[in-house]
């Protein structure tokens, strides 16, 4: 790769960390409310989905709860770790509907991952009575992984010497 491709690359792929840290901490916001305001036990019913606070201790629809929280957590950390450096090797390559869906995983990955450090597990407070309890983390990755599907059926993003 050329220096002056490297030099373009950069405010991209910072745009890129800057939303997903963004996306990570507004989760962690939302969880912290949540936690603080629901400790009580009550439920906010809003129809087809109320308000309910839950941990999950395990991973997506509470696979390996009885395991050890740290198991999940190293388990956790190291498939964030993988799919941060794929993301930032692949980004450049996608179009933005895929790299909207990368920031949107990796946002919702890394919020549910520091929301799990502390042994407790991960918030959940999204309730539908007919699917798991979620959160937005999880809206996060689910959204981005149909972004991520739907922008590889799209033209990809042109580099830097096919522009010029």
């Amino acid at each position: 790769m050329r220096a002056q491709e490297t030099k373009m690359l950069l405010p991209m792929r910072a745009a890129m960390a800057l939303a997903v840290a963004s996306l990570a901490l507004g989760d962690l916001l939302v969880k912290s409310i949540v936690t603080t305001t629901m400790a009580d036990g009550r439920v906010l019913d809003y129809g087809i989905i109320n308000l309910r606070l839950a941990y999950n201790t395990g991973v997506a629809f509470s696979l390996g709860a009885t395991l050890s929280p740290w198991i999940v957590v190293a388990a956790t950390a190291v498939i964030v770790t993988a799919l941060a450096v794929f993301l930032y090797r692949a980004a450049p390559g996608f179009n933005r509907i895929a790299r909207a869906g990368a920031v949107l995983l990796l946002g919702g990955a890394l919020g549910n991952l520091v929301d799990r450090m502390d042994g407790a597990g991960v918030v959940d407070y999204l309730h539908t009575g007919w699917f798991p309890t979620f959160n937005l983390a999880d809206v996060f990755v689910t959204g981005g992984v149909v972004l991520l599907v739907l922008g590889s059926f799209r033209t990809p993003a042109r580099t830097t010497e096919e522009r010029h």
